[in-house]
């Protein structure tokens, strides 16, 4: 043989020198038997079967061609259409653009026949093809075809570029030896197949879809990432007995939304009765979700068990009390039974639902068989039976009783331990539509009733771990088909679309290619991503009971009533928003609110509602005239209309709203007379003024007469009166006066001394010009008006004179002498809401409001707390309050130049300003002055009192110029102290047990005695060691000063143990600077807990004795290690 390379031998052969070679010549014909016979467009059937086949999983309702033949092409219209045909018991006919649709081609469309607009409930389903071909040579032609459901808005489909007109009208059509217009002449034929649409929604776009319409129910909407929600409550509000059950849970009495039983009556009561998609966030909202676990989808299982839990709750003692039980709840027996003896140990459990595994599994009935398989305890594993001693036994699950509704999770999603992560299994897993459940059952089960199940609904998980989409196949009653419940949009669902395409598995091959790209992960996939994850039975002989007709499920009236309120209220609003236009907001000040009205300006207009000083509001239509107006605002404080008379309000520049002048147009409209005289708010102000009648019944007005030039003059102006009452500390609007412009200030005297009921010549007065709130003036009696500057509706603040005695009185009190002061206060008053920091207690002396001037500085704010708990105010140190937490932030400074305005406000953009209450502060009473603590360090150090399965946090003040030795002084006080300390307790797991040292019982020396406390006597064996991100860095030394500690190091102390300690004593622990090889005696070594790598290191590490005598096995059996 001979080697060719070194790969291949070949035998020797003899060739001859020529062989039989066919040589074929480009002339010669080629024989037909090798070529396909070429289709002719006027082959009708053929030109179908081939360019048109059937659609797999479509059913073919009707199916026709027609041919138009059309002529003089180039003198027809731009728009032509074809004869009326009939498919499917439907008109059609083609659209043609001769000379293109806006394009350079040849436009032909499939449309519907009806004529101008086919019926508005139309619709058909329809494969189409047209072939345009020569009519003398039809072997020269040109096809499309296309799918499309024709609907009233949409009554023509096609191929807007179905030819290129140029390349039609040549001479040599692709090759040919003529065009494909020939002589003006060419023909179509429109190939029709409608289709059945047995769901209603074959290539729906589903734009204007009704679902109520079109199904008679409705969907639920998605509020971010709830559709796992939404198939749940479709699936239980379908058991019609659990809706039942729901509505028998009596709520009139509490109807409140965050209650979980009122707010899913209210979510059944709207699926069961609106005609649009019901919102889930009611609902949502009575469980307490916020944002986050809206949009993170949860374990659906774990949903549906809290949900029967809370509905269970609330179902106790009413007539639907185990209700959920009877209906949701089997029975399950775990035994192991012994084989040789007469011995068997069970328990009996209830299950509101069964979890059966996908992976290795076929079907239904496989997972079963899986969940019951019996496990054999033989050899080492025999069991050990109470009076039999070890014995072999099987041991397994069996089902005493199924309920009548049987949710099956089927677990699609599992930890990969070979990914280290959890992933979906889309396995084809196949289930019945009928399933028979008693060969699961324990032999002795009651089978009097056959445990025939019907399946009730399908929950789908379209999609992997990361992404996804839920969405359930429901059948509403015991005879209906199957529907689609897809968040807000149900539909029709054949049983093919509820089943098999459910099951998973693998995509059939289709053209050669394998795999589908997913719409959710937006990945390609050889394995169907949409598959069942939950299926619900109802058992045969119950489901008359469980799927109830709607007659017989009514909910409770006061639903009904609730809702209709709430729709009312809704559309009154609605209409309110609509006809806001019309409307303008009025506000009325009158004297009764200026008198109870402690405050800057007339009233305060933005006062709370319905108190004493607020003014009254009202939405009126812009065309009522002040008369009305004034007529309405009478009514409100009972007086007569005409001794009634509205001033405009206006903004001033300096800031205030004062009165402007009288409306004296009673038939102008308060639309106008806003727009004329006030100024530009979103609510027209007025103060209306009251008087008495005079003699002739006529109201007594002041005189407001302006001068013939237009400038004013001698006139009466209308003057707001406030009182300052020193002894009450009270600023309160008395009136209004009238008073001559060009009157001296000191003519106000006898009119406040009328107007109070003070004997004349009784008291001094002072008096003060309200300008702004800080800018109070004081006024010189001598001087006019004029002089003042003084206008109408300016505001005059008077008060009584004080003697000295008075005034010291007054001061002691910490008052405020005269009006400008109590001014001031006003300006700068703030009431702050004090919270103790740790007492557990709400009380007067723990929580409690006090009203305080922003300028009291830090000590003055002290004295104000001490007084009001009772306590030094030197002991008192005060913490701002983080907005978003409510929770302590900083500590308040003490210094001389703070005030309660910089404490709580500090500059603008100051870092301690960023998510500060302005209006809170936290406060604590110290054992010692704020003082002494100032000479102290505060130090946190971590209390391990028993090994490190207990940690206390200990906040400690240590003198800045001590020592460790100081802070494990400090330290005994603290821990000695006892349970009232305060602290701060958790329990690391996982941890070793330190006091088991050795493998032995040795019990730490101080172990015996309280864990709570240090002895003296022990205050040498505590060590202090720092730690830096859950490592030991260093054991601090006792001389170490205090001042040296790092703030970025936690602190920890512990007992040492006492083997460390004898062995500290024999000496036979080796010196920490020595080698291994120098030094063979025990160390003491850093130990640590980490998780997979040491980087990520966490709990409370440990100092360890380590023998050198000892195994390695013998260290870990200490450690705990196994």
């Amino acid at each position: 043989m001979d080697q060719l390379g070194n790969d291949m031998l070949v035998e020797p052969q003899e060739f001859e020198e020529k062989q039989d070679v066919a040589i074929i010549s480009p002339d010669d014909p080629v024989e037909d038997a090798d070529q396909e016979p070429e289709i002719r467009a006027d082959s009708f059937d053929e030109m179908l079967a081939k360019f048109m086949p059937e659609l797999p999983d479509q059913e073919t309702e009707s199916e026709a061609y027609h041919t138009w033949h059309i002529q003089n092409w180039r003198q027809l219209t731009r728009r032509e259409h074809g004869p009326v045909f009939e498919c499917g018991k439907h008109p059609w006919r083609i659209l043609f653009f001769p000379y293109g649709n806006n394009v350079d081609c040849a436009s032909f469309y499939l449309e519907q026949g009806f004529g101008d607009k086919p019926p508005d409930d139309w619709y058909a389903c329809v494969q189409f093809m047209l072939v345009m071909w020569n009519p003398n040579d039809p072997t020269i032609y040109l096809t499309h075809s296309a799918n499309h459901r024709f609907t009233a808005d949409e009554g023509d489909w096609g191929f807007t570029r179905f030819a290129d007109l140029r390349r039609i009208f040549t001479s040599n059509f692709d090759n040919k030896d003529r065009p494909m217009v020939e002589n003006d002449s060419v023909m179509v034929t429109a190939y029709v197949r409608v289709l059945k649409d047995p769901t209603g929604v074959l290539w729906h776009n589903f734009i204007n879809y009704d679902s109520k319409k079109e199904t008679g129910m409705v969907g639920l909407k998605n509020q971010g990432a709830t559709c796992y929600l939404n198939s749940l409550l479709q699936s239980l509000y379908f058991t019609t007995a659990f809706r039942k059950a729901v509505y028998q849970i009596p709520t009139e009495q509490e109807a409140d939304k965050a209650n979980s039983a009122y707010a899913l009556q209210r979510l059944f009561y709207r699926l069961q009765r609106e005609s649009g998609a019901v919102s889930t966030t009611e609902l949502t909202a009575s469980f307490g979700w916020e944002s986050k676990q809206i949009f993170e989808q949860q374990d659906v299982q774990e949903l549906s068990r809290i949900l029967m839990e809370r509905m269970e709750e609330r179902m106790k003692g009413t007539e639907a009390e185990n209700a959920l039980a009877k209906m949701f709840v089997g029975k399950m027996k775990t035994y192991i039974s012994c084989i040789n003896v007469d011995y068997e140990s069970s328990r009996i459990e209830d299950f509101w639902d069964i979890q059966l595994n996908v992976r290795g599994n076929k079907s239904l009935d496989d997972s079963f068989k899986d969940y019951i398989q019996v496990e054999t305890m033989e050899g080492d594993n025999k069991y050990f039976a109470e009076g039999y001693g070890l014995q072999d036994a099987k041991k397994g699950v069996i089902f005493e009783t199924f309920p009548q509704v049987l949710h099956l999770q089927l677990k699609r999603f599992e930890y990969d331990w070979e990914r280290d992560a959890l992933m979906k299994i889309n396995d084809r897993y196949e289930f019945p539509e009928v399933f028979d459940a008693s060969p699961y059952l324990d032999e002795k089960a009651d089978r009097s009733e056959p445990y025939i199940y019907h399946l009730h609904g399908i929950l789908v998980h379209s999609g992997d771990l990361n992404a996804g989409h839920y969405y359930a196949f429901l059948k509403p009653t015991k005879d209906a088909g199957y529907y689609r419940f897809d968040d807000d949009r149900v539909t029709r669902a054949t049983k093919k679309e509820a089943l098999d395409d459910n099951f998973g598995g693998e995509y059939a091959s289709t053209n050669g290619v394998n795999g589908v790209r997913n719409p959710y992960t937006r990945t390609f996939s050889n394995k169907k991503s949409n598959n069942a994850y939950m299926l619900v039975y109802i058992r045969e002989s119950r489901q008359d009971e469980v799927l109830r007709t709607e007659e017989l499920v009514e909910p409770p009236s006061h639903l009904e009533r609730k809702l209709a309120e709430e729709r009312a209220l809704l559309e009154k609003r609605r209409r309110e928003r609509e006809e806001a236009h019309l409307y303008m907001n009025v506000q009325v000040a009158t004297e009764d609110n200026f008198r109870a009205y402690q405050g800057f300006d007339i009233v305060q207009w933005n006062a709370e509602p319905n108190t004493p000083p607020a003014p009254k509001s009202y939405k009126v239509l812009k065309t009522t005239t002040l008369q009305a107006m004034t007529q309405l605002a009478a009514k409100e404080i009972q007086a007569d209309p005409e001794v009634c008379r509205p001033w405009v309000m206006v903004n001033r520049q300096n800031g205030t709203v004062r009165p402007d002048q009288p409306l004296m147009f009673p038939t102008m409209t308060v639309e106008e007379a806003a727009q004329k005289y006030s100024t530009k708010n979103s609510t027209f102000r007025i103060f209306m003024e009251t008087t008495d009648l005079d003699d002739e019944g006529k109201p007594k007005w002041g005189d407001v007469v302006p001068s013939a030039d237009g400038q004013p003059n001698s006139r009466q102006i209308i003057l707001f009166l406030k009182h300052y009452d020193p002894e009450k500390q009270s600023l309160y609007g008395v009136g209004h006066v009238y008073i001559g412009w060009q009157q001296k200030v000191s003519d106000l005297a006898p009119m406040i001394l009328d107007l109070m009921g003070w004997p004349s010549n009784s008291c001094t007065l002072r008096l003060w010009e309200e300008i702004k709130q800080n800018m109070i003036e004081p006024m010189k009696a001598k001087i006019t008006l004029a002089a003042s500057e003084i206008q109408d509706g300016d505001i005059i603040c008077f008060q009584r004179g004080l003697n000295d005695k008075e005034i010291q009185e007054i001061q002691s009190r910490d008052g405020c002498v005269d009006a400008r002061e109590f001014y001031d206060y006003l300006l700068n008053r703030i009431v702050i809401h004090f919270r103790h920091k740790t007492a557990p207690e709400e009380n007067e002396k723990t929580y409690f409001d006090l009203t305080l001037s922003k300028k009291m500085t830090y000590d003055q704010v002290a004295a104000k707390v001490g007084e009001q708990i009772d306590e030094s105010p030197d002991h008192l140190r005060f913490f701002t309050v983080n907005l978003s937490t409510g929770k302590p932030k900083a500590v308040v400074k003490r210094t001389p130049a703070s005030t309660l305005a910089s404490i709580l406000m500090p500059g603008y953009g100051t870092y301690s300003t960023q998510n500060q209450s302005t209006d809170r502060l936290y406060f604590e009473v110290l054992e010692l002055s704020l003082a002494e603590i100032e000479t102290r360090r505060p130090i946190k150090v971590t209390w391990l009192s028993d090994g490190i399965q207990k940690e206390e946090q200990l906040d400690l003040l240590v003198p800045k110029q001590g020592t460790v030795h100081d802070l494990i002084l400090h330290l005994q006080t603290r821990v000695n102290a006892g349970p009232d300390r305060t602290t701060t307790m958790s329990s690391t797991t996982g941890s070793p047990d330190l006091s088991q040292q050795n493998g032995t019982s040795t019990v730490n020396t101080y172990a015996a005695q309280s864990a709570q406390t240090i002895p003296d006597d022990a205050l040498s064996q505590i060590r202090v060691f720092e730690v830096h991100q859950g490592k030991g860095t260093k054991v601090v030394p006792e001389t170490y000063s205090v001042t040296n500690l790092s703030e970025w190091l936690l602190l920890y102390a512990e007992r040492i143990p006492e083997e460390e300690v004898l062995a500290r004593e024999k000496g036979d622990l080796a010196d920490p600077g020595m080698s291994l090889d120098e030094d063979k005696r025990d160390r003491v070594i850093w130990a640590m807990h980490f998780d997979k790598e040491v980087a990520k290191a966490h709990g409370v590490p440990f100092c360890f004795l380590v023998k050198q005598v000892s195994l390695i096995i013998s260290a870990f059996n200490r450690l705990g290690v196994t």
